[in-house]
C-alpha cells in the first residue's frame, strides 16, 4: 500500500491520501479522541502523541498536529497507523452520527433559495475545499446570512476567514441574490 501526503494551506495539517476510499459519502470530522470513539482509524490516530484533530473525507484523510510537534516527526507514526488500519481492512467507522443536524437550519419559506446555496456549495466550493484536506456544511440561512462549518484542514486554517469572505462570500452573492454574507459556526 502506497500512501500519498499532501500539504494543506493549513501548516498545522497534511492530508494523507491511501488510495481507496475512506468514507464512501459524507465525511466525519473528529476535535478531539472523546469524538473520535465511533471511528477506530481516528483513534488510532489520537493515540499518537501531538495529533489534534482527524477529518475524514471521500478519498482521503486530514490529520492535525499540535504546533510542538514536527511533520518530521509525526508523519512515519500517522503513515504506519493508516496503512495498519487499511492493510487489517477495520471499518472506518462503527456507527453513524447521532443526532447530527445535515439540513441546517433555515425557513421553510426560504427552501428554493437553501437549495440553490447546498447545489453551489456541493458542486463547486466543497470539491475544492476537499482538494485542501477539509470540507464546508451548511449550518443554517437566517434573514440573509449563510452559516456554514468549516471541518478537517479547514477548521482553524489561518486563510479560512479568507476563504469564507472572499471567495464563497461573493460566490454565493453573484449567484443568490437573497445571500448578504456568510458566517463562520463551530
Amino acid at each position: 500500500m502506497f500512501i500519498q501526503t499532501e500539504q494543506t494551506p493549513n501548516p498545522a495539517t497534511l492530508k494523507f491520501l491511501p488510495g481507496e476510499a475512506v468514507l464512501p459519502e459524507g465525511s466525519a470530522d473528529f476535535a478531539d479522541a472523546e469524538q473520535a470513539a465511533r471511528s477506530p482509524l481516528a483513534r488510532a490516530l489520537f493515540d499518537i502523541d501531538g495529533v489534534t484533530r482527524v477529518f475524514l473525507g471521500g478519498d482521503f484523510i486530514s490529520v492535525s498536529k499540535t504546533d510542538e510537534q514536527s511533520w518530521q516527526v509525526l508523519k512515519p507514526s500517522i503513515l504506519g497507523a493508516i496503512m495498519e488500519h487499511f492493510t487489517a481492512r477495520r471499518p472506518i467507522l462503527l456507527d453513524p452520527a447521532d443526532g447530527e443536524d445535515l439540513e441546517g437550519s433555515f425557513d421553510p419559506a426560504d427552501a428554493e433559495v437553501v437549495a440553490q446555496i447546498k447545489e453551489l456549495l456541493d458542486t463547486r466550493v466543497r470539491p475544492a475545499v476537499a482538494q485542501d484536506g477539509g470540507d464546508i456544511v451548511f449550518r443554517g440561512f437566517d434573514e440573509g446570512i449563510v452559516y456554514l462549518h468549516m471541518q478537517g484542514a479547514c477548521a482553524g486554517c489561518p486563510s479560512s476567514t479568507a476563504t469564507l469572505r472572499m471567495g464563497i462570500e461573493n460566490m454565493l452573492r453573484h449567484y443568490v441574490p437573497e445571500v448578504l454574507g456568510v458566517r463562520p459556526v463551530p
